[in-house]
């Protein structure tokens, strides 16, 4: 569930410090522009994935077009927040499917628990 939102780059005594309008309490910095845009990603990853575990509500991003920046610029910072999930501890789940799928999806040796996962990621997008 790749995400993405707008920020804004403060270049600051030849640093640069990164923040995300949409986002309250999400900043980032480096010693760079690279270093603050890699910073950057992975902050907003891991901000997101924060949101998600507490079962806040993910605020929708704003147009980078309505950011303004006074003393900096805008950019588009993209990140997975999945891979920031700290618990990868397993639950085993039961399900119920026709005997049908079942067969055909062992026939052609499909990890059931691959495929669950991969949908529920999807539908939670």
């Amino acid at each position: 569930m790749k995400t993405a939102y707008p920020a804004i780059i403060h270049p600051e005594d030849g640093r640069y410090w990164v923040e995300f309008p949409d986002l309250d309490g999400c900043f980032s910095d480096g010693d760079t522009l690279a270093e603050a845009a890699s910073n950057a990603e992975e902050a907003l990853g891991a901000f997101l994935c924060s949101l998600i575990e507490r079962q806040q509500p993910i605020p929708t991003p704003s147009d980078i077009q309505a950011i303004q920046a006074e003393d900096g610029f805008t950019s588009i910072v993209v990140t997975e927040p999945l891979n920031y999930m700290k618990s990868t501890r397993s639950v085993k789940k039961t399900l119920t499917i026709p005997e049908w799928l079942n067969a055909a999806a062992e026939k052609q040796h499909i990890n059931f628990s691959s495929v669950l996962q991969q949908a529920l990621v999807a539908a939670i997008e």
